[in-house]
């Protein structure tokens, strides 16, 4: 069941150099990628594409590669209406090889835009009504529904998915990753920042939130996006990090009201070299790679994405296709 992934950074690259990424994850053994969903970057040194337009055209750019996001926020910026529509179209274009990835979202790229950001509470309210609305949409039933935040009349998808698209939602933290399990059709999360043992907990509060709805644990999707640097030059690797992704790797981000770049930035200044080498893989020697990524995979996930930051992701995907990949896939 392990499925091996790439993580597309339009947070730093331009639509058509991650157009390439794309092609090429999928030529040298890449089985899925996660694209982020955002309205504004981490770094004003940063790129923030529109992610569905993107992935219409990595629909038919490709032929087996898995598409989704990692991940939408259904709420706020976007009626989740749109959202089904979205994800209904890439799904159609790229013959089924889909899935949405859902999320609360980050005041970078809602407070930004609607001058509102509900607290986290009320937001995991509103993306568990959005979710139902999008399954509900799916159906290509018309649609009335009396939502408290989403209400419809009538409405209905002309163009359907090809594939029952799961949804997978993002946790961060144990806490809330019971609503993974009990909502969702599988776990997003993001490796690195916590001890192993934190990862296990999130692990074991989705199966909570699974077995309380009914749902089959072993059969939900179980994803985690890991850092690495596949390199002989470490500094510059870290250097590209902290430049475009360091406003992530602090939770603070998730929580608070920080809603321009240059206030991400600011935010990401507290993360230095040692803080990076401890979240992520940084080495030229592929066995590291693979024992890095074998205590996830051990912990009991079953998708890795892999997200680098080097300028030249082209070259990092043929690398980490010939001599990590293989390894992995015999496990």
């Amino acid at each position: 069941m392990l499925k091996l992934g790439y993580k597309i950074g339009p947070e730093q690259f331009t639509p058509s150099e991650m157009l390439e990424q794309v092609i090429a994850a999928e030529k040298n053994g890449f089985e899925s990628i996660d694209v982020s969903d955002h309205f504004h970057p981490w770094s004003e040194e940063g790129q923030a594409c529109f992610t569905w337009s993107w992935l219409g055209a990595a629909a038919v750019k490709t032929k087996t590669i898995e598409l989704g996001t990692g991940v939408t926020c259904p709420i706020l910026r976007y009626n989740p209406a749109v959202i089904a529509q979205a994800a209904a179209t890439v799904s159609s274009l790229a013959g089924g090889r889909t899935y949405l990835g859902v999320g609360t979202g980050e005041a970078l790229n809602e407070y930004s835009i609607t001058y509102e950001w509900p607290i986290h509470r009320d937001r995991q309210v509103m993306m568990i009504e959005a979710i139902q609305l999008i399954r509900n949409l799916w159906t290509g039933e018309k649609i009335d529904s009396e939502g408290c935040y989403y209400p419809t009349r009538q409405a209905k998808l002309y163009t359907l998915p090809k594939n029952d698209i799961p949804i997978y939602i993002s946790s961060l933290v144990p806490e809330s990753a019971y609503l993974a399990g009990y909502y969702g059709d599988g776990l997003m999360t993001v490796g690195g920042g916590l001890e192993i043992q934190a990862y296990e907990q999130i692990l074991s509060e989705t199966r909570r939130g699974a077995i309380d709805a009914g749902r089959d644990f072993g059969k939900m999707p179980k994803a985690i996006e890991l850092n690495v640097e596949y390199t002989d030059n470490p500094e510059k690797a870290i250097e590209s990090f902290k430049k475009y992704w360091a406003g992530a790797s602090v939770h603070a981000l998730f929580l608070n009201k920080i809603y321009t770049p240059a206030m991400s930035a600011q935010n990401g200044q507290v993360v230095g070299k040692d803080a990076i080498q401890k979240m992520a893989c940084i080495s030229d020697d592929p066995e590291k790679h693979i024992e890095f990524v074998k205590k996830y995979i051990d912990a009991g996930f079953t998708h890795i994405y892999f997200h680098s930051a080097v300028p030249d992701q082209v070259s990092f995907i043929e690398a980490y296709g010939k001599d990590v990949l293989p390894t992995l896939k015999k496990m």
